[in-house]
């Protein structure tokens, strides 16, 4: 959460209707836009809340049935942990999805070999590599994804963002890499809805 103080100062810009977003280059993964009528403290809050407090689906826990490869257990279960997820937008709190694997050797399986039971909510690249399999070796498995924050774990991060300010500190280049889960657009909208929300309830308290 940020602190009062930054939203606050947040709060100021957009209710006085300073603050403007341009966008100056889009592409479903990079995202670069102009932000001007701001400050150093919308700047920082934004890429906070991009890359920290959008909510995406990420594989969280994994149970093995059968693993004859040469990984441990853990060691695949980071690996499909670090997978981006499609997410969409109206993906509940306690939803949970579930993946599953069974694969025989000899074969490289990739991210596309996990079958979601949501088909929204899928692999983002179809050719990650988890593992290489030899003759003989067997993998099956079933993963739960289930939505969170990247505050809590990097893993549910959806993307990097940072900034650079002007000469004179009034106007801020600000820039979005997707990791996959979403478009780099939809990264900014959601972080600033959520500012947003944050900005409501902070006006709500200051008219008390």
């Amino acid at each position: 959460m940020l602190s009062y103080n930054i939203l606050l100062s947040t709060a100021c810009l957009i209710l006085a209707g300073f603050m403007k977003i341009n966008v100056l280059e889009s592409t479903p993964f990079m995202l670069k836009a102009k932000i001007s009528g701001s400050s150093f403290n919308f700047a920082n809050a934004l890429r906070r809340m991009a890359m920290s407090s959008v909510p995406t689906m990420a594989i969280d826990s994994v149970t093995f049935y059968e693993n004859t490869s040469a990984m441990f257990d853990e060691y695949i279960a980071h690996r499909l942990g670090l997978i981006p997820l499609k997410t969409p937008k109206d993906s509940a709190a306690d939803g949970e999805v579930l993946l599953s694997l069974a694969e025989e050797g000899p074969k490289t399986i990739y991210s596309k070999d996990l079958k979601s039971s949501d088909k929204e909510v899928k692999v983002a690249n179809d050719n990650i590599p988890i593992i290489k399999l030899a003759s003989g070796q067997t993998l099956r498995l079933d993963a739960k994804a289930v939505l969170s924050i990247g505050s809590r774990s990097s893993k549910f991060s959806p993307g990097l963002a940072t900034y650079k300010a002007s000469d004179d500190g009034k106007e801020f280049e600000f820039y979005i890499e997707s990791f996959g889960q979403m478009t780099a657009p939809e990264i900014l909208s959601r972080a600033l809805d959520i500012i947003t929300a944050n900005v409501k309830e902070i006006h709500k308290e200051l008219k008390k």
